[in-house]
């Protein structure tokens, strides 16, 4: 696997265990790539000095900067332990609402993954996907891996999700990238690989069941076949270039709706990750099709690596004056 150069890690406080940075490791040296740690602050640049400058006795911008600082040192423990292995790591302690800071942060400096541990210690266990995580989903440009720890370094299972449209170029694209990930991903983990298309008839059921159009049960059942092998040789035509040596690897074809097969499958094979596609239209921002993909992100309790199709959009922009703020401060308070 040679495809990330720039790996972006949240780190907030007691969300990132020994699995996640031992998965980050191994990413990073298996691409040559680089790791910026972050953390972020929920709160507006210059909040904190104007609640210390409140507090009568207390120097507002030196508490500020101690404050700042204990992040930063906590957040060059963690990028120790990247340089332990030689790996280029830098550290940012950022300010605002975190899930914009981090897509801001992909964009300004370009980074092509994001690292995240499930939930997070400020918004709760009890949640797989908390909130920062389901807008990362929704809206980083760039692939999000959401991890839930397991405590084995390696995925005994992963599951492809695809939809292959020779016609529609974003869903083929989409499809082509999940299927690199994933078998890059099989490959390097010595996992099971399980490649899943689900498909339907949308009007099998009214074809079947409507009173006025009496079509005959024969005809809705060639409609139906007619259906699967098209879907058969679309996927027949992925994974063809996709060899299979070495891999132990299964392809599915799934009669029902996405939202529920997909899910339902995962669960029965003990899937440890899933790679799919958060379906946007090229030029609208952040828009899903439908809303199939998060259906599945709500259902499943395994990590989940999320791609977006060519051309999507993030609906974040970058605010050139808060971002260089939020820079300036973080290079304040690193290590000389």
């Amino acid at each position: 696997m040679k495809r990330f150069k720039s790996i972006l890690l949240i780190c907030d406080e007691g969300s990132v265990d020994d699995a996640v940075m031992a998965r980050t490791i191994g990413l990073a040296k298996a691409n040559g790539a680089r790791v910026t740690v972050v953390d972020v602050l929920d709160v507006a640049p210059g909040e904190l000095t104007r609640l210390f400058s409140s507090l009568p006795g207390v120097r507002a911008h030196d508490a500020e900067y101690e404050v700042l600082q204990f992040y930063q040192s906590r957040l060059e423990r963690v990028a120790a332990r990247f340089e332990d292995e030689s790996i280029e790591v830098s550290e940012a302690v950022l300010l605002g609402i975190p899930f914009m800071e981090i897509i801001r942060k992909v964009l300004r400096d370009g980074h092509d993954l994001v690292m995240k541990q499930a939930g997070g210690a400020r918004e709760g266990r009890s949640m797989f996907f908390a909130s920062t995580d389901l807008h990362l989903l929704r809206k980083c440009p760039c692939p999000v891996w959401i991890m839930k720890t397991s405590g084995r370094p390696h995925y005994a299972s992963i599951l492809a999700a695809v939809d292959p449209v020779p016609e529609d170029e974003q869903r083929s694209a989409l499809a082509t990238l999940t299927m690199d990930l994933a078998t890059s991903l099989a490959r390097m983990d010595d996992s099971e690989l399980h490649i899943v298309n689900a498909w339907q008839l949308d009007e099998e059921n009214t074809l079947r069941d409507s009173a006025f159009l009496k079509f005959p049960s024969d005809k809705v059942d060639a409609l139906v076949e007619a259906r699967r092998q098209e879907n058969e040789r679309n996927l027949e035509a992925l994974l063809s270039d996709y060899p299979t040596d070495g891999l132990n690897a299964h392809s599915h074809l799934l009669k029902g709706e996405p939202r529920d097969v997909i899910p339902d499958f995962a669960d029965q094979q003990r899937i440890e990750l899933i790679v799919m596609g958060t379906v946007g239209r090229t030029g609208i921002r952040g828009l899903f099709i439908g809303n199939t993909a998060e259906a599945i992100l709500s259902q499943v309790q395994c990590s989940v690596l999320a791609v977006k199709p060519p051309g999507f959009e993030t609906p974040v922009h970058v605010d050139l004056e808060a971002g260089e703020a939020t820079n300036n401060r973080a290079r304040n308070t690193r290590r000389a």
